[in-house]
């Protein structure tokens, strides 16, 4: 909720939940009118072009749409499978994407809850769709491989955890090998290890679904898209939190313990050196280049804490828990100082 605030007040925008008196969306004949909140029909054409702007899909049921044209939502509804979908201010959209590390102090605090409801929602029986989205977001924590993005995949033949197909994916026993093209055409061979997780993505390749990742309903199979996986993940952690911030995290964790355990540096040329090679190995874990890392996934507050000797000195007192590795555990108390 905070980091929300902070986006919209950025922005220049106001805050607004969608549980506020708002328009609503009725059908009429072949098309729709729009009521306020005390039942008048809106008529006045500005405001109709409005709406009309915000491109609200016709399958939308359930819509709501934001009295003021500065709130940070500015429609939500509900798509042809149930799930809550939204339409962000254009202000809203580019102060988040313009913050790349803001959230991640958010999603630090909050990963224990989401690992602990992972491990109840795996837990249950055949292969339901709560199941399913957390095999995928489990996934994604252990893996840092991206989401994908349907459109992507059918333009550029590169592919992510939710458009993966069957042919990328081999389970040896407990192993589960990723083998496909990823964002930039680059070539990517992933392994995780965890005989649960691949039990249940074998489970998933035999229901042959369109996809790897489908899951049982009572109208037949359907398959697991980045938008179930991000609207899963607002259920857990709330509004803000995206797949996306998986391959944050885990590149600056990657760059974190290296640096943790690099002799705390004399010289400044010491520091450069083991901090380009930390950017080195979380270029390596996320498939990317040394620059990217450094530009968009690892915080700059790990290397300023190991320039500044702050990581050397928190280091022996970092403590893994139930749902934190030793190195999450340093990260996560770096970004609450912060």
């Amino acid at each position: 909720m905070d980091l929300s605030l902070a986006s919209a007040d950025a922005a220049g925008l106001r805050y607004v939940v969608d549980d506020i008196d708002g328009i609503r969306r009725r059908k009429r004949g072949k098309g729709f009118s729009y009521e306020l909140p005390d039942g008048t029909v809106i008529t006045d054409p500005a405001e109709r072009a409005r709406i009309a702007a915000l491109a609200i899909p016709p399958a939308w049921t359930d819509v709501w749409i934001c009295p003021a044209p500065d709130g940070h939502i500015l429609a939500t509804g509900r798509d042809d499978r149930g799930r809550k979908q939204y339409r962000y201010h254009p202000e809203w959209d580019r102060v988040r994407s313009e913050d790349k590390f803001g959230a991640l102090p958010a999603f630090a605090k909050g990963l224990p809850t989401l690992r602990q409801q992972l491990d109840a929602d795996l837990r249950r029986k055949g292969l339901p769709r709560e199941k399913v989205l957390a095999l995928v977001v489990r996934l994604l924590d252990r893996s840092l491989i991206r989401v994908g993005n349907e459109a992507y995949a059918a333009e550029n033949e590169s592919y992510g955890l939710t458009t993966m197909l069957a042919e990328h994916v081999d389970v040896h026993g407990s192993c589960i090998a990723f083998d496909f093209t990823a964002k930039g055409g680059l070539a990517r061979n992933v392994y995780v290890e965890d005989a649960k997780l691949a039990t249940i993505v074998q489970g998933c390749s035999e229901l042959h679904g369109q996809d790897l990742f489908t899951y049982e309903t009572p109208d037949g199979i359907a398959d697991v898209t980045s938008s179930d996986v991000n609207a899963y993940l607002r259920d857990v952690l709330g509004e803000g939190t995206t797949a996306k911030h998986f391959r944050t995290w885990g590149g600056t964790v990657s760059a974190a313990a290296a640096l943790a355990i690099s002799r705390p540096p004399a010289t400044e040329a010491q520091a450069d050196t083991a901090v380009l090679a930390a950017f080195d190995v979380a270029a390596e874990v996320l498939g990317n280049t040394r620059t990217v890392c450094r530009q968009s996934y690892v915080h700059p507050a790990v290397p300023e804490a190991y320039r500044s000797g702050l990581l050397a000195e928190r280091w022996p007192h970092a403590r893994e828990t139930k749902h934190l590795t030793r190195p999450e555990r340093l990260v996560q108390r770096l970004l609450e100082e912060e």
